[in-house]
């Protein structure tokens, strides 16, 4: 199922996305899974999801149909408090001194993100990378190649991602976030079938998973 997606603020719900914050959005991992899978490794990672309730951060209309529910609870999983308020703020310690620097773009390549400062970032001090090897553990199969990089975003006050569709090409079929400094909503629409949405909570420090 392709689903388009947004981020909205909370507090301003459908109209301002993702997180504003001072200033970091979202850490982003960006990877490529081959569709070829180890039986035992993939058991054990559903093992590390399956207790994960969507009830506590998913809400589906009413128009979802059984086969649609079914694939977005499989495919979209939040885990709360996935950081502790240490790593949060480590983490944006360590990328704020840079994002700060930057300003702020209202032209994306493929207009989907508007008001907006961005990185790829590497190298992390020792606790970040511990922090991140965490979301790997947990968001992808063992033994499967992934991104390296991890993708930092920071939208400004009235800066926004619209509406749009991954390309597994460039993102790979799995993508790990963490949400970070606020509270964030993310839409998502059926391509074909618009009536069909599903609005899920990113609570600040959750990871969340989309496959």
């Amino acid at each position: 199922m392709q689903c388009i997606r947004r981020f909205v603020r909370l507090n301003i719900f459908y109209k301002s996305p993702f997180l504003h914050v001072s200033h970091l959005n979202a850490v982003t991992v960006n990877v490529s899974i081959p569709m070829s899978t180890e039986n035992q490794n993939a058991s054990c990672h559903q093992e590390n999801l399956k207790e994960i309730s969507w009830k506590k951060y998913m809400l589906l209309g009413e128009t979802f149909d059984e086969g649609s529910k079914d694939l977005m609870i499989r495919d979209m999983v939040v885990v709360e408090d996935f950081l502790s308020e240490e790593e949060e703020k480590s983490l944006h310690s360590e990328v704020e001194p840079y994002m700060k620097r930057l300003r702020y773009e209202f032209d994306h390549w493929d207009e989907a993100i508007h008001g907006y400062r961005e990185t790829e970032r590497l190298h992390w001090n020792t606790q970040n990378t511990l922090t991140l090897q965490r979301v790997r553990d947990m968001a992808f199969a063992p033994g499967k190649p992934q991104s390296r990089l991890v993708h930092v975003l920071d939208l400004a006050a009235k800066g926004l991602i619209k509406p749009h569709i991954d390309n597994v090409r460039f993102c790979g079929n799995t993508i790990a976030g963490l949400s970070l400094l606020s509270d964030s909503v993310m839409r998502m629409a059926h391509e074909k079938h618009k009536e069909r949405v599903v609005d899920i909570l990113l609570k600040r420090r959750s990871l969340y998973i989309m496959k």
